[in-house]
């Protein structure tokens, strides 16, 4: 039996990443404050508060569909109106990238709750990603009214389509975790990750259907794991004769796992030095 006295805490191996784990569930109502608080941020002080969640995707979707649409003459999925086709891809991709920005840059951001406050530093990027799901059902209803319009009735698979988010949730949490990481220890990703956004978009299959990528780089090209989140959004949403290229969808959720474990390793195994650098 250990002799303690009561002002004395007693460290045993592996204790510390228990308590940890039950700790983010303890912590929670600071989690609803964080996430709370960045969406009354995110909408208070805007001069049009939630019509920016509308305009955005609306804006990229017009432009999308005459670049790639009109001009090029891209084709869109079998029986798809084009704007239908692009708003599908956007709604996993919006969520995507507003996380990773928001997320990447979260501990920064809070540099005095960090330094000053114990607590699961997981829960500041995770409140962040949460945040944009409210982005993410204003653009669904903007699908919704887009279908209404091109009187274009979904599938039946469209109720798998909570499974594809969680599966977007974790490709951006794990890839926040590991940028947000980052961030701390060298600040210039502040200015890599705006680029990285702005690539990802036009080498994802946003404004075109990945059809039009040739058979023998299907697979190479699925080495972009929102490829395999994407095709499985409109896979879930646009029905018909829209079809999944297994190896590729496979391909991005072994990378998106791998992501994510990834990043949560790195991140833990830094956290600690969180304050210190930051």
């Amino acid at each position: 039996m250990d002799n303690l006295t009561p002002n004395e805490t007693l460290i045993k191996p592996g204790r510390l990443d228990r308590q940890y784990w039950r700790d983010i569930w303890n912590y929670r109502e600071l989690f609803y404050f964080l996430a709370w608080r960045d969406i009354k941020v995110r909408y208070k002080q805007t001069v049009i508060g939630f019509a920016w969640a509308v305009i955005r995707p609306v804006l990229t979707m017009i432009i999308f569909t005459v670049i790639f649409g009109k001009l090029a003459k891209l084709p869109s999925e079998q029986g798809v109106p084009y704007p239908v086709m692009v708003f599908a891809a956007l709604l996993p991709w919006q969520f995507f990238s507003n996380s990773l920005t928001g997320a990447s840059n979260s501990l920064v951001d809070n540099v005095n709750l960090i330094s000053k406050v114990y607590m699961p530093r997981l829960i500041i990027p995770a409140s962040k990603v949460v945040v944009n799901l409210t982005d993410f059902v204003i653009s669904f209803f903007i699908l919704v009214i887009l279908m209404v319009f091109y009187k274009f009735v979904p599938s039946i698979r469209i109720l798998i389509l909570p499974l594809f988010l969680l599966i977007a949730f974790f490709a951006a949490y794990g890839t926040s975790l590991l940028l947000a990481a980052l961030n701390v220890k060298y600040r210039d990703f502040k200015y890599i990750i705006p680029f990285i956004v702005q690539f990802g978009l036009y080498i994802s299959p946003v404004g075109f259907t990945s059809n039009i990528v040739p058979g023998r780089w299907r697979l190479l090209y699925s080495l972009n794991p929102m490829v395999g989140v994407i095709d499985g959004f409109r896979w879930a949403i646009l029905g018909g004769d829209v079809q999944l290229y297994m190896p590729g969808f496979i391909l991005s959720m072994v990378l998106i796992a791998a992501i994510f474990t990834g990043g949560l390793f790195y991140f833990r195994h830094t956290e600690k030095t969180f304050a210190d650098f930051i």
